[in-house]
């Protein structure tokens, strides 16, 4: 009896070891999967971004580029972005000397920037946001001036113009002082205006011309004024059409004047001031990982934040054709 019992509880001890070497192998193997999940997971999500990412240049890009850089904060928010408004000439000093990611511009990049970036051993590449259409703007309160033509704007703005009534331009018009707001001269917009309307002649730079490279400076300067006209991208106009009124341009004799609108600058009807607008990207840039992820979002964004501010957004196609170009610069 003594040796049954014995017996039994040896074989209970037997089962019960077993019963707890096979939990501690299911535990082992639940843990094992557990942490070759999370390794997975770690892989495919790639390291979290960090690190700076500097944007300069062109105040007509600056409402784009800040509608992008505010969005891609929500995104990711360790990247730190810093974005400055300074003009196209300003951005392309600082990225022609490596100090800066990106250089936004609303001209292309001029002859010795290039050079200045090679002597650096800088390569800058150019990437197209969108479309603008330059704005030549009077006040809401000027009952006066609807169009004018190409002819009559080298009268406002040119050095070498005796014109500067506005009596001088039309003898219907009231025999007032004109009083120009323009961008400066490390503005894009200048550049543009430069070379399609003054064809790279000298600007007026008397007291009754105020220049500025903030275009806000420039709305508010016209719109105070009845007598004021200015020029500036077509999204500063937008932002301000309640107090500020967009002239139509006649561009030769026998055309009809045409005011900048979505569809006329992209079809390019209002001529001669419609213009691409760019950012150029420094390709050893795209070697630091939030600089590459902050261009591709700034490409994959660029038409809804042209939409947005109010400029006009390329075909989808073409920012694709740039992604592809990025990627190809960055070895992805």
């Amino acid at each position: 009896m003594k040796s049954f019992k014995h017996l039994a509880l040896i074989f209970t001890l037997i089962l019960a070891l077993g019963a707890l070497a096979a939990c501690g192998s299911s535990e082992g193997e639940n843990e094992e999967d557990t942490s070759n999940g999370d390794t997975q997971s770690e892989t495919d999500g790639g390291e979290a971004l960090s690190g700076d990412v500097k944007v300069a240049g062109s105040s007509t890009v600056y409402p784009m580029a800040l509608y992008v850089q505010e969005r891609y904060a929500a995104k990711e928010g360790d990247v730190n972005v810093t974005l400055q408004s300074i003009g196209s000439g300003g951005g392309f000093e600082k990225s022609t000397k490596g100090e800066i990611d990106l250089s936004n511009a609303s001209r292309p990049i001029k002859e010795e920037e290039k050079k200045k970036a090679e002597e650096n051993d800088i390569n800058l590449h150019e990437l197209t946001l969108a479309y603008d259409g330059l704005t030549v703007a009077v006040s809401a309160e000027n009952d006066f001036v609807e169009n004018l033509t190409v002819e009559q704007l080298r009268k406002i703005f040119l050095d070498s113009s005796d014109a500067k009534k506005w009596s001088d331009i039309n003898p219907d018009w009231p025999d007032e002082t004109i009083k120009i707001f323009a961008p400066g001269h490390q503005s894009g917009t200048f550049d543009y205006f430069n070379e399609v309307i003054l064809e790279d002649n000298a600007m007026r730079e008397d007291g009754d011309v105020q220049t500025s490279e903030d275009d806000n400076t420039l709305v508010r300067g016209i719109k105070n004024s009845e007598y004021a006209i200015g020029f500036f991208g077509y999204a500063y106009y937008l932002q301000n059409e309640d107090s500020l009124k967009a002239l139509g341009i006649q561009n030769g004799e026998d055309a009809e004047p045409v005011k900048p609108s979505s569809e006329s600058i992209q079809s390019g009807e209002y001529e001669p001031l419609s213009r691409p607008l760019f950012t150029y990207v420094v390709e050893s840039a795209l070697e630091k990982p939030q600089v590459y992820d902050y261009t591709m979002y700034m490409l994959e964004n660029a038409g809804e934040a042209a939409k947005e501010v109010g400029y006009v957004a390329l075909p989808e196609e073409k920012y694709q054709e740039q992604i592809d170009k990025v990627k190809e610069l960055a070895g992805k």
